[in-house]
């Protein structure tokens, strides 16, 4: 199984925005989309801050592999679901730190139910 480098989780984990794009059946691209990254630990962490019926998501969970662009660094990954509750109090930890800058109710919004629920892990492919 590949592993992030140190330079690429300190890329990503501090680039403000990432790209994102599933795979299609066929294995091209679907169109990026535009979210929040976080790191936590040696693990890099997305949320769909419109829950698991974002279009986005969805792509995503057909096939569980992607691409996304971040910090200069453009990589293959592999989505995994986050259903541990201890992990996604770091994550909203995470968020609330990097992201303070926003208003309130955008933090509450990637730390509420509907978010929490959408938490993906990105492993290198």
């Amino acid at each position: 199984m590949a592993t992030w480098t140190s330079d690429e989780l300190n890329k990503i984990g501090t680039a403000e925005e990432l790209r994102i794009a599933g795979l299609k059946p066929d294995g091209t691209l679907r169109k990026p989309t535009i979210i929040w990254v976080v790191r936590v630990g040696d693990g890099l962490y997305v949320r769909s801050v419109n829950g698991r019926s974002s279009g986005w998501f969805r792509g995503i969970q057909a096939g569980h592999e992607g691409r996304i662009w971040a910090g200069g660094v453009q990589k293959d990954v592999t989505f995994v679901e986050i259903p541990d509750p201890a992990i996604n109090e770091q994550i909203d930890r995470a968020y609330a730190t990097k992201y303070r800058r926003y208003a309130a109710s955008i933090i509450d919004s990637i730390n509420g139910p509907k978010a929490g629920a959408a938490t993906l892990q990105l492993l290198p492919r």
